[in-house]
Order: C-alpha cells, then sequence, then structure tokens
C-alpha cells in the first residue's frame, strides 16, 4: 500500500461470475483497467487495482449443481484453475484479487446490512416479479421482450434471450425509492460520475422514472451471505457483490488502508451491469454515509459474429488461443488500440493478424530491429554522442513531446485507444525519419561521421520514449526495448520512468551499450 500520506488511484474491474472459464470479453475489461493503473503507476503515482470473483447466487448454484458439485467446490475450482491463471496470461497487475466467499468480505457485508436495518433503511415485504437468474435481477415489465420460436409466448430478457422466471417470496428490501432525489441532485453535481455519456443519459433517464424499493434477500435457496438478523435468508447477490470494492480496501476492518484508498477512482463494468454500479451501489453508499466513488465507466459488448461474446452460442474464445499465437502483448495492443473504449467492438482473427503485421511486427518492430542493427554495424553497439540538431531531429522531438501529451490526455478521459493512436504517432515518425535519413547511405560517407551519429542517436532517442510510453500497454515488449537500448544503466529501471519526461528528449545517455536481441515481433506465418 502507499504511503500513510497519500491516497492511491483505485480502479476495480468488476468481480466475474465463477459460472464458467473467462472468455475475452472478461480479459478485454481486465486489460483496459490493467492498461489504466499502469499509466498511472509510470506516472509514479501510488495505485491500487483490484480484481476478483463473485462466486453467490443462484446462477452459480445451478451450474455447480449442473456439473455434480456442491457450489464451493466449484467456485474453487474455477479460481484457481481458470480466474487466477488468466491474469497472469494477460499481464494484469493486480494489487488484490478478492473472492466474495472469503472472511474478510463476508464479515463486513454482514456488519453492512446489519448496520443499514438498525438504521430502518430496511424493512421486511412480499416480492412477486419476473427474474432473470442468468442476470441475477428482477426484470420490470417494460425491460422483457416477447419470445419467438421456441419460447413463443413466453417473455425473455432482453440480455440473455431467455425466459425469466415468476418468483413469490417474503423479502427484506432496502428504501432505495427513497433515494431517487438524492441520486438524481448528484448525478447533476458530478456529471461525469457515469461515462461515456450515452451510459450517463441511459442512467439519469431511468432513474427519472422513479426507484422502487429493492428486494435485497431470498429465502429459496442458501448459496449466499445469510442475512444476521434472520438466517433462513440470504442477502441478494448484487448486494453482496457490490460491496467486495470497499470490503477488500480495508472497510470496517483496516481503517487506515480504507483512509489511503476510498473511493475508488474508476469502477470498470460492462454495460449490461451499468445499473447495478451506478444506481444501486451508490444509493447504497450514501444509506451507509460512506463516500461515494468518484467514475463508473461503461464500456460496450465484445462482438464475435456480431453477436454478443457467449459460451453457450459458442462465440467464447479463451484468452490463451490468441496469446498462444500473437502473445500477450499483441493480445493487450489489440483489445487496447482497436475498440473504440465505451462502444460496442467487433474481434475477428482477420484483423488481429493483419494489425500484428503491419502495427507490431513492420512498425515498432522492425523500428526497433534497424536500430539496434545499424548501432551495432556502425558504432560496435555503443550509441553515439549527437552532433548538431536539424529541422528533422526538431521535428521528430516534437512528435514525442506531442505524443506523451496526447496520449496521457487520453488516459484521463479514459480513451486508451486514443492514447495508444498519438503513441505511434512517434512509431511512424520514427520510421518515416530512418526512411528520409537514410543512415546506410550516410555512413557510406566518413566526412559525415557526426551526422550518421546524430540520426542514430535520435533514432535510439524516439526508441527510449516509446518503451516509456508503451509500458502500460505492452509490458513485456517494453522490457525488453530497454533493455536493447542499455537504458537502465544511465536512466534507472523502466518503471522508474516518470512519464511526463518520456517526451523529453536527449534523456538517453551517450554511451549505452546497445544489442540487437530476438524480434520484438516475429513474423508468423498465418493460415
Amino acid at each position: 500500500m502507499p504511503e500513510a500520506s497519500s491516497k492511491a488511484f483505485y480502479v476495480t474491474t468488476p468481480i466475474y461470475y465463477v459460472n464458467d472459464a473467462p472468455h475475452i470479453g472478461h480479459a478485454y475489461t481486465t486489460v483496459v483497467t490493467d492498461f489504466i493503473a499502469r499509466w498511472h503507476r509510470q506516472r509514479q503515482e501510488p495505485v491500487w487495482f483490484l480484481t476478483g470473483t463473485d462466486e453467490h447466487g443462484q446462477k452459480v448454484l445451478r451450474t455447480a449443481e449442473a456439473n455434480g458439485v456442491d457450489a464451493r467446490t466449484w467456485a474453487d475450482r474455477l479460481v484457481e484453475n481458470s480466474w487466477k491463471p488468466v491474469l497472469e496470461t494477460i499481464d494484469a497487475s493486480n494489487d488484490d484479487f478478492i473472492r466474495t466467499t472469503e472472511p474478510r468480505h463476508v464479515e463486513r457485508v454482514k456488519e453492512f446490512i446489519q448496520g443499514l436495518h438498525d438504521a430502518g433503511e430496511i424493512y421486511e415485504g412480499t416480492y412477486e416479479g419476473a427474474y432473470c437468474v442468468a442476470c441475477e435481477e428482477y426484470k420490470q415489465p417494460g425491460d422483457l421482450i416477447e419470445g419467438t420460436g421456441e419460447f413463443e409466448g413466453q417473455q425473455l430478457c432482453p440480455i440473455h434471450t431467455r425466459p425469466v422466471e415468476i418468483l413469490s417470496e417474503k423479502n427484506y428490501f432496502f428504501r432505495m425509492s427513497d433515494y431517487t432525489d438524492r441520486l438524481l441532485a448528484f448525478y447533476d453535481e458530478n456529471p461525469d460520475f457515469v461515462q461515456p455519456e450515452s451510459a450517463r443519459n441511459e442512467v439519469y433517464s431511468f432513474v427519472k422514472q422513479g426507484l422502487q424499493d429493492l428486494s435485497i434477500s431470498r429465502s429459496t435457496f442458501d448459496w449466499g451471505v445469510t442475512i444476521p438478523w434472520n438466517e433462513s435468508h440470504v442477502i441478494y447477490v448484487w448486494i453482496d457483490a457490490l460491496l467486495n470494492y470497499a470490503t477488500a480496501v480495508g472497510y470496517g476492518a483496516d481503517e487506515a488502508k480504507f483512509a489511503q484508498t476510498w473511493p475508488a477512482d474508476i469502477h470498470f463494468v460492462g454495460k449490461d451491469i451499468l445499473r447495478f454500479h451506478a444506481v444501486i451501489w451508490p444509493a447504497m453508499l450514501m444509506a451507509a454515509g460512506v463516500p461515494l466513488p468518484k467514475k463508473v465507466f461503461a464500456h460496450g459488448w465484445l462482438l464475435v459474429g456480431g453477436e454478443k461474446m457467449s459460451k453457450s452460442k459458442l462465440t467464447g474464445i479463451s484468452p490463451e488461443q490468441i496469446t498462444g499465437t500473437f502473445g500477450s502483448d499483441a493480445f493487450r495492443y489489440y483489445f487496447l488500440r482497436a475498440i473504440a473504449f465505451g462502444n460496442d467492438g467487433s474481434f475477428s482473427w482477420e484483423d488481429i493478424a493483419a494489425r500484428y503485421q503491419a502495427e507490431l511486427a513492420n512498425g515498432l518492430g522492425n523500428l526497433a530491429s534497424r536500430v539496434s542493427a545499424m548501432v551495432g554495424k556502425y558504432f560496435g553497439g555503443t550509441l553515439p554522442e549527437p552532433g548538431t540538431a536539424t529541422e528533422a531531429e526538431n521535428a521528430l522531438a516534437e512528435v514525442a513531446r506531442r505524443a506523451t501529451a496526447d496520449a496521457d490526455a487520453a488516459v484521463d478521459r479514459v480513451a486508451p485507444h486514443d492514447a495508444l493512436a498519438a503513441v505511434w504517432t512517434l512509431v511512424e515518425a520514427a520510421n518515416g525519419y530512418i526512411t528520409e535519413q537514410q543512415p546506410w547511405a550516410v555512413a557510406k560517407d566518413e566526412s559525415q561521421r557526426e551526422r550518421l551519429a546524430t540520426i542514430l542517436y535520435s533514432s535510439a532517442e524516439a526508441l527510449r520514449a516509446l518503451a516509456v510510453l508503451l509500458n502500460a500497454a505492452m509490458p513485456k515488449a517494453s522490457a525488453r526495448l530497454w533493455d536493447s537500448l542499455g537504458a537502465e544503466a544511465g536512466l534507472g529501471r523502466l518503471a522508474e520512468q516518470p512519464l511526463s519526461s518520456a517526451g523529453d528528449w536527449g534523456r538517453l545517455p551517450a554511451g549505452a551499450q546497445v544489442t540487437k536481441g530476438d524480434a520484438l515481433f516475429p513474423r508468423l506465418e498465418l493460415d
């Protein structure tokens, strides 16, 4: 954790259901969250990055039963064999991994609910309505769609296109209707709380219609956190799950840690769980007198063949299927660059292969290979002292400065696609610079030795800036690039390089030992 005097930049993924193994839709959310966390660390800020798993509820229970095991066994198996390993597959740098079955979470959830009950925020009542088990949510009549084909005459969940179940049970309710006006006032005072704007508009319109009290317990199954004053009920899975963001950083247990971390700076969520995070979660916190998070950012769906990623529809692709061919850096780069964050995005094997070859192998990889090879050939691998800069060097330096500023600004507005597009202007400018300056031709004239030194130094300096700027997106390739430039001896570890000075020209010390290793992005023979 950061020092007591400094508030960490706290960023979270949603905690993922353990009803199945992760697919690239889950990995996409985690990669974006990881990129934002790494970028802030590169700014030399204290950061806390949380991810984890949501393990209670009817959906997990039914999945476990369908697989012939109890819910705890199922959750343990999925977490250890699938969810934790995928974090290594995609190079996630999370500081913590929370499971909603852990005592540190369960005990705090009980205390939180007891506190709301004691404050008169919870009452007993009866609820009947249409329930989607996959969403773990009661649906309003206006949310449902008419079934066709095999579901003719039935009401369907619009997200999962499966029939809802009509449930009636005696539950406990949270007085969420009391928070309609308070939430609207909060949205007005904090217009950036829900992002992007389309998501904010959806949430605002939903709340403006007036909120209903929320059923927060179930009595028809027992896989969940029990209600403290009535253990025949378990707490509604979303109430349980949302509290992970607070319990993981010490809520109710470690005041110092909680003060250093909370409130969360960004909760990243998929748009299908937006209302839980932007309506129920802030209402819960208001009721408990806990500060609200600063931002909830809902991204679009990841589509394959025009359909939302889904194992049941055979569109679920595991991250390993992609990293096994292209590597984790290319996986991360593709999903950060190819999709305008906040919108729906499509994945195709053809697109990732094309971007890999054009942008990574032929773009960044070829640039690094050419520069290290020429420093080795013409200066024995020792980075030369540059001579007087010309207009060409000044222009390249300006691209580096502008790329740094533009990428940093893009991260602040949570636009990783724009951040990488800004960084790539430097990749393209450096490749263009080498093509125009033709160092291989200059090398033939011994009287142009100083000019050759200037060209190769400037090319290496562009790579130095790129290693810093790309470290959040492609940590393995950036580390190898930093090593090949011999930068650590003169500048220190890559992680210690402040982003604010990435675009400052002339930082790489002359005399650095430049080496040509294996290609950053080997050319692939793809079918």
